[in-house]
């Protein structure tokens, strides 16, 4: 039985400051601090599982809704170090903590995204075209060469995960995104995003062209 099976199970949890982690997305880790290099060496015994939550540092708050974590490749350092890169793979929401010390443990319920008889891929479309609006606006910006991967996801909650994963500095609305159970409002509320970051950089693009021409 694999624990996606598992209604609730008990998740060792890894709070991290302004991380938040997304089905499908990778992670990787440098772990140090002694309580979590125990709690590597303990899951790496086993199904290589846990959760990551994300960390306030300003509110002192650890998120109730975090993302599981599989360890796909480790290399160890000296002083028991570790370099560790994981996948995320389903969401969940801690019931409560069962264990502090050495390292959090917490029972944690899966969360899933409602199903919908909605075609979500006319939304996805437009998500997506914004997405590219962004990254040229951002090119011409920067004068650098940024392109979007040739892989993005098909799948329209594939790819609002994918979208709130590459949202920089906003770990707060990350979160948001990550606790919603509805793919069309997270696919919804992306659109806001990036239609307000498109206006921003076309504004900026255009202030750029103009500037050259009144010197």
């Amino acid at each position: 039985m694999t624990s996606s099976s598992i209604a609730v199970r008990e998740l060792p949890l890894f709070p991290l400051p302004d991380v938040v982690l997304f089905p499908g997305r990778p992670l990787p880790l440098h772990i140090f601090e002694f309580r979590y290099r125990i709690m590597m060496n303990t899951i790496l015994e086993s199904d290589r599982r846990f959760g990551v939550l994300m960390f306030d540092p300003i509110q002192g708050q650890i998120s109730g809704v975090g993302c599981c974590a599989e360890i796909i490749h480790f290399q160890r350092l000296h002083d028991d170090r570790m370099k560790v890169i994981t996948l995320g793979q389903q969401r969940f929401r801690v019931l409560e903590y069962v264990r502090e010390k050495p390292y959090r443990v917490g029972l944690v319920e899966w969360l899933e995204d409602h199903p919908t008889q909605t075609d979500l891929r006319p939304l996805a479309t437009n998500v997506e075209q914004l997405l590219k609006d962004v990254v040229h606006l951002s090119a011409k910006l920067t004068e650098q060469k940024i392109d979007l991967p040739d892989d993005l996801p098909n799948s329209p909650r594939e790819l609002s995960y994918w979208v709130a994963s590459n949202l920089y500095g906003v770990a707060t609305e990350q979160q948001m995104l990550l606790e919603m159970q509805n793919t069309e409002d997270r696919l919804n509320r992306e659109s806001e995003i990036l239609v307000s970051t498109r206006n921003h950089l076309a504004a900026r693009t255009a202030l750029k062209d103009v500037l050259p021409s009144s010197d």
